[in-house]
């Protein structure tokens, strides 16, 4: 009689399928490929500062809500801040302190060690880089914004068809208006205020030049303008008249070189 033989199978639960973890491996696997070609095609779509603004965004040392590299547009990369939008906006340099001739201008952020931090909102009040700003559009082409070593200088100057001061250098409204603005911002910070008048060189050649008679007057008109509009008279440290020596415009004759400058003076 033939001998009887009894096979035992082992059963493995799971019907071959492990379980489905691999699944979860695959789904990982999936998104890393996924954050790779996203990050090749940033790389290959964006330029050098787009990708600095990116960065700048994603630093959680920077205050977002204040000064964000995240700028106008899509990747934009720049704020109103940036050395690069100064021909268009005028506010501020890429570096803290790089010396231009006698005067050394920076970034204005929220981590600057120069600033105190209300004096960076205020700087953002004027402009708007951290919300809406207190000046109209047409008055922030007047406007100019940097740090030098003296502190935070609010500059105002001409444009070719906005004059701010009129004859007998008497204010025109767009002066008196970001004389108020200013006043509101200052309201904001304890520094001490100093005030400097610059002029242009006249088109025609005179023997008396009246250029520091200019300046003196516009520096004195310029102060009251700021008493007027509830800026303490005690926080006003100094005016200064620059007469045309100090000119912004390589143009020594350029409206540009027509300008007011409210320097925040650093303690």
């Amino acid at each position: 009689m033939a001998p009887v033989i009894i096979k035992r199978k082992k059963v493995v639960g799971g019907g071959g399928h492990h379980g489905g973890a691999w699944k979860v491996a695959y789904a990982d696997f999936v998104t890393a490929m996924m954050a790779f070609f996203l990050l090749m095609w940033l790389l290959n779509a964006t330029t050098e500062k787009q990708r600095k603004g990116i960065a700048d965004y994603f630093n959680p040392t920077i205050a977002v809500n204040r000064v964000s590299g995240g700028g106008d547009g899509n990747f934009g990369g720049e704020t109103v801040f940036s050395e690069n939008v100064l021909p268009r906006m005028g506010t501020g340099a890429t570096s803290q302190l790089p010396s231009e001739q006698h005067e050394a201008r920076g970034a204005i952020n929220a981590s600057d060690s120069t600033l105190t931090l209300a004096e960076v909102e205020a700087a953002q009040a004027l402009l708007g880089s951290g919300g809406e700003s207190i000046l109209e559009i047409n008055e922030q082409r007047h406007v100019e914004l940097r740090i030098t070593d003296e502190g935070l200088i609010v500059e105002f100057f001409d444009t070719a068809d906005s004059p701010l001061f009129g004859d007998d250098n008497l204010p025109n409204p767009i002066l008196e208006s970001l004389m108020r603005a200013v006043s509101r911002t200052a309201a904001a910070v304890t520094s001490r205020i100093a005030l400097k008048a610059h002029v242009r060189t006249p088109a025609v050649v005179r023997r008396d030049r009246p250029v520091w008679d200019v300046s003196a007057q516009r520096a004195e008109v310029a102060r009251q303008l700021l008493v007027k509009s509830g800026l303490p008279a005690n926080r006003i440290r100094r005016t200064s008249a620059m007469a045309d020596r100090s000119p912004a415009h390589s143009n020594p004759m350029s409206p540009r070189n027509n300008r007011i400058e409210i320097v925040f003076l650093r303690k």
